[in-house]
């Protein structure tokens, strides 16, 4: 079996997870979970999401992200209403004070990426960037793909990977 160090997944998997762990460390500071930071970045992104919705972008039970609005709403973050042609649906909305957060968030947020990439120059930093929306673009592909032909989600052909920790053609 190949060291799983020098396997891009396990490399991309890592990297986002020191990320995360490097921005939760600093927005704690500001007296924000990672779960409250998801809902408000998620919102933020696509204002008016119902709990479904919501439930499904955070990869969560519909019960939880329930519980993380609820929070959210008691701290006056966030707001439900209810949607006009169903009214059952309540779609969420981020308040006035919830975008001022979101606005202290987005500035750690860019602060801890400058941080990771403090090492590479701006023509690499641009590289990596240019790459990886390649590799997101792709998967997305791949992603809808699988949830077309009904194989949920798993891509039509699986490649060996080879020891340089990509797929064989």
């Amino acid at each position: 079996m190949p060291n799983t160090d020098d396997y891009i997944g396990v490399v991309i998997a890592d990297a986002a997870r020191l990320l995360r762990t490097a921005f939760d460390r600093r927005v704690r500071a500001l007296g924000i979970t990672r779960a409250q930071w998801l809902v408000l970045t998620r919102l933020h992104r696509h204002p008016g999401a119902s709990q479904s919705e919501l439930a499904d972008m955070m990869e969560v039970e519909r019960a939880s992200a329930g519980r993380m609005i609820d929070r959210l709403e008691a701290n006056g973050w966030v707001q439900r209403r209810a949607e006009r042609r169903d009214r059952r649906v309540k779609r969420v909305y981020l308040t006035p004070e919830a975008e001022r957060v979101h606005r202290r968030i987005w500035r750690v947020a860019e602060a801890t990426v400058d941080d990771a990439l403090a090492d590479l120059s701006a023509h690499e930093s641009a590289q990596l960037m240019q790459l990886l929306s390649r590799v997101k673009k792709t998967l997305i592909g791949v992603v809808d793909e699988g949830r077309t032909n009904g194989n949920g989600g798993t891509a039509p052909r699986i490649r060996a990977p080879r020891e340089n920790g990509r797929a064989a053609p």
